[in-house]
């Protein structure tokens, strides 16, 4: 079973966050949730995103390099969001990445490299009209269009944080859909 380094999005680490970990580990997986905001959680996403900013995203993605640092080489990089910037440049990286999963965000792959490392698969998910994932779709787009290993996946709605069952954005069918594709994505890592 694959060992995964989740990091949350903006509004923090929140119980949603938690039994999305909780229910990788009841597959069967490794699940590390480290903390960035030091325990605090925000009730909107312009709260979060206040916090990240006076704290400073420079101090945010060192603490997320440092949860890796903390764990073996062979993990598989997710994140929510936000949680996708650091991710996604760990997995790009990373010398023995062994997968990466983007929720709700992507980067374009230039921004750490010239193009995805061929050995890391790699799974996207977001929502069709979800706004923030709108600016980050062309980049995602792309990822999946270059890397033999990538997917990507777009489902109907406009939520953004759908798979966070502790927040208003949650989407039942579509999170269940998520967890099926993410655990399956899991499996198959050996």
């Amino acid at each position: 079973m694959a060992e995964v380094l989740l990091y949350h999005h903006i509004q923090g680490l929140t119980e949603g966050v938690h039994e999305f970990a909780a229910e990788l580990r009841r597959a069967g997986h490794t699940v590390h949730t480290p903390d960035l905001f030091d325990g605090r959680t925000f009730d909107d996403i312009e709260a979060g995103m206040a916090f990240a900013r006076e704290t400073g995203f420079d101090v945010l993605r060192a603490r997320g390099d440092a949860a890796a640092e903390n764990l073996g080489p062979e993990l598989v990089y997710a994140g929510f969001s936000f949680g996708v910037t650091i991710a996604q440049r760990l997995a790009q990286t990373s010398p023995h990445a062994r997968g990466a999963l983007l929720m709700y965000s992507c980067l374009p792959v230039g921004e750490f490299g010239t193009s995805w490392p061929t050995d890391v698969p790699v799974q996207i998910h977001g929502k069709q009209d979800d706004e923030f994932f709108d600016e980050d779709l062309p980049a995602a787009r792309e990822l999946a269009e270059s890397a033999e290993s990538a997917e990507l996946f777009v489902y109907p709605g406009d939520q953004h944080l759908f798979a966070d069952s502790s927040l208003p954005d949650f989407d039942p069918e579509a999170a269940a859909l998520l967890m099926d594709r993410v655990t399956e994505f899991l499996t198959a890592i050996r």
